[in-house]
C-alpha cells in the first residue's frame, strides 16, 4: 500500500507539471539557446544529461541512475542493470563499444556528450536484446586519469573495490583497469512445498525448507588495453583481459519432510572458471560518407563446478568444461542520399567440451558454426522516417555424433510520424528465430532432488517471434512522456516440458510448444518540477501472457510500476526510487523477482564523492523471488528470502584526478564477447 501511495504522488505532480508546461511559452534572451535535453529518434531517444546530472554522477552507473529511464532498474550498489517488463536483456555500449561492470565504473560523467536510449534496436544488435544504451563521450588527447571506487555494505560483508588509470599521448591511449568484488551471507534461505502425483494417482509431498545456508563469492577482473587514433578517421584497439571467478563450497542445509518421513539433506556446491579474452578492434572512415568496422574476439573458459546432495541418497557430480570461441564481425557504412545502408556480417565458432563425472556421468562435445548477414536502410520522407532492416543466420553444430543445421531470419520494419517538434507517433513490426541456450540442447542428465532431473534436449528447434509494438511519445526541454502497447506471438517456443516415468521419476527439458501470447500496455512521465533542481519519474503498465503447450494452457496478468524523485542541492544529491518487482509467466513456471527501493544521499567534493545507500529500507526479512510450478503432475512453491538484502545500508567512495585536453572520441562501432560455457545447473 505505502509503494502504492508513493507512485500515485509522483504521478499526480508529474501530470500537474505537464499541465503548467503546455502553456508556458519560451523567451529568448540575446543569443542563448538551452537545447532539449531530450531528442526523439525512430529507434528510441537521444538525451543529454545536465550540467547538475553529470556534476552529481561519479560513474557510468551513477548518470543512469538519474535518467530514470523507463523499463530499467539500475542498481549502483551491486552495479547491475536489468529490465522489470519481460522484453528482453540490456546492452550498455561505450561508444558503441559493449562494455561491462569494470568500464562503466571507471567512466567520467563529466565526460558525457550524450546518451542514446535506444528501445527498439535495429537486427544489427542480435537476438534477446529489448534495449540499447550507448554513451557518447568526448576523449583526452594528451593527459592521464586516475581513480578508484570503493563500494562496501555496512549492513553485510558485501563489497566492490576497482582501480583504473588512462594515459593518452597523441594519437595513443593506454589503460588498465582491476575490479575484485565478492559477498559472504548466511541469511539467503528458501522454503518450499512440492506435491507429485504419482503413476497410480496417490500424491507425495515433500516440504524443503533451509535451516542454515552460507553463500560466498570472490571474483577478480583485470584489463589491458591499447588504442591507436588517427583523429576520428582511424582507429585501432587491442585489448587483452582475464576474469577468475571463485565461489568455494557453497551449502544450504535443508529440513525435509518427505511423507512421514522427517530428517535434514545437505546441498553444497562449488564453482571455480577462468577465462582469458583477446579483443582486436579496426575502424576506417573510406570517404566522408563511408566507413568500414572490423572486430575479432577470441576467448577460452576453463570451468569447473561440483554439486552433492543427499536428499533421500547421496548425489555427487563435477563437471571438467572448456570453451574455446571465435567471433568476427565487419560492418559496412555509406550514408547515401535519402538513406543510409548498413550492412555487415557476422561469424562465431564455439567448441565446448564438458566431461560430468561421478553420478551424472556424460561428455558433451560440441561445436558450433553460426553465420549471421544483415542489412538495414535508415531514412527521411518529410515528416515519415523509416527503418527496414533484414538479418539471416545459417547455424550449424554438431554434437556427440548428432549434427543439426538451421536457417533463422530476422526482418524488421519501422516507421516514425514526426506530427511536430514534440509529439510523434511510431509503429514497429518484426519477426526474429530464437535458438535455446546450448547447455539445455546437450544431452547431459543431471538429478536435482529425490524426485526431479534435469535433462538436455539436443533436438530443440528456434522458435518463431511476431513482435508489434506502438509508441506515442511527447517531449519538451522539461518534460518527456509516452504511452506503448506492445504484442508478441511466439509459434514453437522453446517452453518447459516435464515428463513422469513409469519409476517415478519427473524429468524437466525442453521442447518445442504450441505458443505464447503476450500483451504489454504501459505509460512513462519523467518532468523537473525545478530546472536543474528537482526531477521527478514514474512508469507503470499492465502485462498479460498466455502460454499454450501440448498439455498445458496457462494465462497470467500482472501489473508493474517504478517511480523516483531526484534533488540536486549543491554539493548534495538526494534520489528514491521504487519498484514493484517483475513478474512472468515461463512456460509452467509463475515467476516473481523481489521489489526494490532505494533511498540514496551524495555529497561530491571536487574529485571526491561520498555516497550513502539504504536499500529496501524497513524490511528485515526480504523476499528475493517467488516460484509457482503448475504442472499436472507436479505443483511447487517455492519462496526465497534474503536478509542482507534487506535493510542494506552501502558506502561508496570514489576519486578520480583528470589532467589533459579533450576531443571528440574516436567511437568503435562494434564489439563481441562470449561468457556461455554450455554447463547446465
Amino acid at each position: 500500500m505505502k509503494r502504492l501511495i508513493t507512485t500515485s504522488v509522483i504521478l499526480f505532480f508529474a501530470f500537474c507539471a505537464y499541465a503548467q508546461d503546455t502553456n508556458k511559452t519560451i523567451t529568448l534572451h540575446e543569443i542563448t539557446v538551452k537545447a532539449a535535453k531530450v531528442v526523439n529518434r525512430p529507434d528510441g531517444m537521444t538525451i543529454y544529461p545536465t550540467d547538475a546530472q553529470k556534476q552529481a554522477s561519479n560513474n557510468g552507473y551513477s548518470i543512469l541512475e538519474k535518467l530514470t529511464l523507463a523499463n530499467l532498474r539500475i542498481d549502483n550498489i551491486n552495479h547491475t542493470i536489468s529490465v522489470i517488463d519481460n522484453r528482453g536483456g540490456v546492452q550498455i555500449r561505450i561508444n558503441g563499444i559493449v562494455v561491462g561492470k569494470q568500464e562503466m565504473l571507471a567512466l567520467d560523467p563529466k565526460e558525457i556528450a550524450k546518451i542514446e536510449f535506444i528501445n527498439n534496436p535495429g537486427v544489427r544488435y542480435g537476438d534477446g536484446i529489448a534495449y540499447v544504451i550507448d554513451i557518447r563521450t568526448r576523449r583526452s588527447e594528451s593527459g592521464y586519469t586516475l581513480g578508484t571506487d570503493l563500494t562496501s555494505a555496512l549492513t553485510s560483508m558485501q563489497g566492490d573495490g576497482m582501480v583504473y588509470g588512462k594515459l593518452n599521448k597523441g594519437k595513443n591511449e593506454w589503460a588498465f583497469s582491476y575490479d575484485m568484488s565478492g559477498y559472504k551471507n548466511n541469511g539467503s534461505k528458501s522454503t518450499q512445498v512440492a506435491e507429485y502425483t504419482l503413476t497410480d494417482g496417490s500424491i507425495h509431498t515433500i516440504e524443503r525448507n533451509d535451516i542454515e545456508t552460507l553463500r560466498k563469492t570472490i571474483a577478480h577482473e583485470a584489463k589491458l588495453t591499447y588504442n591507436w587514433a588517427d583523429s576520428t578517421t582511424t582507429v585501432f584497439q587491442a585489448s587483452v583481459s582475464g576474469t577468475l571467478n571463485n565461489t568455494p563450497n557453497n551449502y544450504n542445509i535443508k529440513d525435509i519432510v518427505d511423507g512421514t518421513r522427517q530428517y535434514k539433506a545437505t546441498n553444497r556446491e562449488k564453482d571455480k572458471s577462468c577465462s582469458p579474452v583477446l579483443d582486436l578492434y579496426f575502424f576506417r572512415q573510406l570517404t566522408p560518407r563511408q566507413s568500414f568496422t572490423a572486430n575479432a574476439v577470441a576467448t577460452y573458459i576453463s570451468t569447473q563446478t561440483g554439486s552433492y546432495y543427499d536428499e533421500g541418497a547421496p548425489y555427487q557430480y563435477d563437471v571438467d568444461g572448456k570453451t574455446a570461441s571465435l567471433l568476427a564481425e565487419a560492418i559496412y557504412e555509406n550514408r547515401l542520399n535519402p538513406f543510409t545502408l548498413s550492412t555487415g556480417i557476422n561469424y562465431s565458432y564455439k567448441n565446448i567440451k564438458n566431461n560430468y563425472l561421478g553420478d551424472a556421468s556424460s561428455l558433451t562435445n560440441t561445436s558450433n558454426n553460426r553465420l549471421y548477414a544483415f542489412g538495414e536502410i535508415k531514412g527521411t520522407l518529410q515528416q515519415l522516417r523509416y527503418t527496414l532492416g533484414v538479418g539471416a543466420s545459417y547455424i550449424h553444430y554438431t554434437q556427440n555424433g548428432h549434427k543439426y543445421n538451421f536457417w533463422t531470419f530476422h526482418p524488421k520494419a519501422s516507421v516514425t510520424y514526426q506530427i511536430n517538434n514534440e509529439l510523434q507517433l511510431s509503429y514497429t513490426v518484426q519477426m526474429r528465430d530464437k535458438v535455446s541456450r546450448i547447455a539445455m540442447t546437450s544431452d547431459a542428465m543431471i538429478r536435482t532432488n529425490s524426485m526431479e532431473w534435469t535433462v538436455g534436449n539436443p533436438d530443440l528447434k528456434p522458435s518463431h517471434d511476431m513482435d508489434h509494438r506502438l509508441h506515442v511519445s511527447y517531449n519538451t526541454s522539461r518534460l518527456q512522456t509516452f504511452v506503448e502497447g506492445y504484442y508478441k506471438q511466439c509459434l514453437k517456443p522453446n517452453m518447459a516440458h516435464y515428463e513422469r516415468t513409469d519409476g517415478n521419476q519427473f524429468l524437466y527439458t525442453q521442447i518445442n510448444q504450441k505458443e505464447i501470447d503476450a500483451l504489454d500496455v504501459y505509460a512513462y512521465a519523467s518532468y523537473w518540477l525545478l530546472p536543474e533542481k528537482l526531477q521527478i519519474a514514474a512508469n507503470g503498465g499492465i502485462y498479460r501472457c498466455f502460454n499454450f503447450g501440448y498439455d498445458y494452457t496457462h494465462c497470467y496478468t500482472s501489473w508493474f510500476y517504478a517511480g523516483s524523485i531526484t534533488a540536486y542541492l549543491g554539493h548534495f544529491t538526494l534520489q528514491g526510487y521504487i519498484d514493484n518487482g517483475n513478474r512472468f509467466l515461463e512456460g509452467e513456471s509463475k515467476g516473481y523477482n523481489g521489489a526494490y527501493s532505494v533511498m540514496k544521499a551524495s555529497y561530491t567534493w571536487r574529485n571526491l564523492q561520498f555516497s550513502l545507500s539504504w536499500a529496501n529500507p524497513f524490511n528485515n526479512n526480504y523476499k528475493s523471488y517467488e516460484n509457482e510450478l503448475l504442472n499436472r503432475n507436479i505443483y511447487k512453491h517455492t519462496i526465497g528470502y534474503s536478509k542482507a538484502s534487506g535493510n542494506l545500508i552501502s558506502l561508496n567512495i570514489s576519486w578520480r584526478l583528470s589532467r589533459g585536453s579533450k576531443h571528440k572520441s574516436a567511437e568503435k562501432r562494434i564489439n563481441l564477447r562470449d561468457t556461455d560455457n554450455g554447463i547446465i545447473k
